[in-house]
C-alpha cells in the first residue's frame, strides 16, 4: 500500500508541473517554419587526396543536418564566385580542407570575419608557413604557424580544456579522437588571451607518432579566437574523421554555437 501512495504522489507531482508549464504557455519544441539560416561549404579539389576526401565527407555529413530544411546548404570549390555581399548572406562558411588563395578572396573573407561573419575551420584550413605570406590568417588564428607534425594518421587522447563552454559541455572529460594527422602551433595558440582552449592532445600520447615522432609540446586541437565567431578544429585528414559518436557530437556543437552566435540574434531562436 505504501509503494502504491508513493507512485500516487510521484504521478500527481508530474502531472501538477506539466499543467502549469502547458498553462504558462511552455513547450518543450521549437518548430522551425521555414530554414533558420544559410551555410557555405566551401573545399578545394587542389589539396592533399586525404584533405580532399574529409572535404567530401565533410559536405555529406552537414548535408543529412539539412534534413526537414532546418537550414540552407551551399557547396562551392570556387570561392571567387562569391563578394563581400553574397558573403554575408551566410551566418557560417565551412571550410575542410583550404583557405581563399587569391588576394581578391582573402580581402572577402576577411572583411566577412570583420564584420561578424561565422566560421568553422578544419585541419589544413588554417595550415600556414613561411610561403602563405597571409599575416592576418595567422593573427585571426591566434598567432600560431605551423611547427610540427606526427605521421602517419593515428587516433589519439583528448582532455577538454573547458567544460562549462556550449561547444564541449555534453563531451566526456577526455576521449580518444580517430586518426588524424595533427599539427602543432608555434607559438601555442594558448598564450593568446583572446584565445579559448577547448580541447587538447593529452601529453599521455608522447611520443606521438611512427615515422615522425613528437616528444613534447602544448598541443590544443580545438579553440576559437574569441575577437571573432569562428572555431577551428585540427580533425580533418582522411576518411576516419566521421567514424565517431563522439567527435561527431564535438563538430555539430561547433557548427551550432558559431551559428547561434549571429549578431542579428539566434537563428535557433526564431
Amino acid at each position: 500500500m505504501k509503494l502504491k501512495n508513493i507512485l500516487f504522489s510521484i504521478l500527481i507531482l508530474f502531472t501538477t508541473v506539466y499543467s502549469q508549464a502547458q498553462n504558462n504557455g511552455q513547450y518543450p519544441a521549437n518548430y522551425a517554419g521555414a530554414p533558420r539560416f544559410k551555410a557555405l561549404i566551401y573545399y578545394t579539389t587542389q589539396a592533399e587526396s586525404d584533405h580532399v576526401v574529409f572535404a567530401q565527407q565533410t559536405v555529406a555529413f552537414f548535408k543529412k543536418l539539412t534534413w526537414g530544411e532546418g537550414f540552407i546548404l551551399d557547396v562551392t570549390t570556387d570561392f571567387s564566385e562569391y563578394n563581400y555581399t553574397k558573403l554575408m548572406e551566410y551566418d557560417i562558411v565551412i571550410m575542410p580542407d583550404g583557405m581563399p588563395g587569391s588576394e581578391a578572396e582573402r580581402w572577402v573573407f576577411e572583411k566577412y570575419m570583420e564584420n561578424g561573419g561565422g566560421w568553422l575551420g578544419f585541419h589544413a584550413s588554417a595550415y600556414n608557413d613561411k610561403s602563405t605570406n597571409w599575416p592576418w590568417l595567422i593573427n585571426f588564428l591566434g598567432g600560431g604557424v605551423f611547427y610540427c607534425n606526427n605521421w602517419p594518421p593515428q587516433p589519439v587522447l583528448a582532455e577538454v580544456d573547458n567544460n562549462t563552454h556550449p561547444v564541449t559541455k555534453n563531451l566526456p572529460g577526455s576521449f580518444v579522437v580517430p586518426a588524424s594527422e595533427w599539427y602543432q602551433w608555434n607559438p601555442s595558440p594558448r598564450l593568446n588571451s583572446d584565445v579559448e582552449v577547448l580541447l587538447s592532445i593529452s601529453p599521455k600520447n608522447y611520443p606521438l607518432g611512427i615515422k615522425d615522432v613528437v616528444s613534447f609540446g602544448d598541443w590544443p586541437i580545438v579553440w576559437t579566437n574569441k575577437k571573432y565567431r569562428m572555431i577551428y578544429m585540427n580533425m580533418g585528414h582522411g576518411d576516419e574523421e566521421y567514424t565517431d559518436a563522439t567527435q561527431k557530437l564535438l563538430f555539430i556543437n561547433a557548427f551550432r554555437w558559431v551559428v547561434s552566435r549571429n549578431p542579428n540574434g539566434d537563428p535557433f531562436k526564431k
